[in-house]
């Protein structure tokens, strides 16, 4: 992976990394943090600047995030209701309800889940989904989207850009790093499904 990345940063520059971050959000197995890393290396050993590799890293992130704000709109709460109402959103055990309140709560908050969530590996890349399923204002999407991936696009390449020699270390905290926040997720993520399997299972026996 590692090889693959450099290569392609080497023979296409910043059109190169444009797409590699465009990839990573549609596919967020594929880590940013090694792109962006290894983007802010290349401004030291190119003639790639360092803003020239945040302008186009956070374009590539911003094109990303839109195709998935789309599919979230083809798949929208409708649809998903009919899912929830057919013999797979019995074995889910999810109700239409949930739906709805899942839609309401990504309305009332789901500008800052947005923001924030750009700096949590894989969710940064989903939370587009939500966003366009709940239909969320293009330009607000675009706008907590951009300022989000910025910042994260931005330290990132700036911690590529003065690792020098130990950029291999630094990877590698940054790997971990990811992977502690992604069990996280996982752990809050099966908490939630559990507590609302009791629910349902309460709603269920009333």
């Amino acid at each position: 992976m590692e090889n693959l990345v450099i290569d392609i940063m080497n023979n296409y520059g910043y059109i190169g990394i444009c797409l590699l971050i465009l990839i990573e959000n549609i596919f967020p197995p594929i880590p940013s943090e090694l792109i962006l890393t290894f983007g802010g290396f290349m401004t030291v050993e190119s003639n790639m600047t360092i803003i020239g590799v945040i302008i186009v890293s956070t374009l590539g992130s911003l094109l990303g995030a839109i195709v998935l704000y789309y599919v979230g709109k083809i798949l929208n709460k409708e649809r998903l209701i009919k899912i929830v109402k057919s013999k797979y959103g019995k074995l889910l055990r999810i109700k239409p309800k949930d739906i709805e309140s899942a839609d309401k709560w990504f309305d009332e908050k789901g500008n800052k889940t947005v923001f924030f969530c750009r700096f949590i590996p894989v969710v940064r890349s989903l939370i587009s989904i939500p966003a366009g399923m709940s239909e969320m204002p293009m330009l607000k999407f675009i706008i907590y989207t951009v300022f989000g991936s910025l910042i994260w696009n931005t330290v990132l390449v700036l911690v590529g850009a003065f690792a020098g020699d130990k950029k291999d270390y630094i990877l590698n905290i940054i790997d971990s790093a990811s992977y502690l926040i992604i069990i996280i997720i996982l752990i809050v993520f099966c908490i939630f499904v559990y507590k609302l399997f009791k629910r349902n299972k309460k709603d269920k026996n009333k």
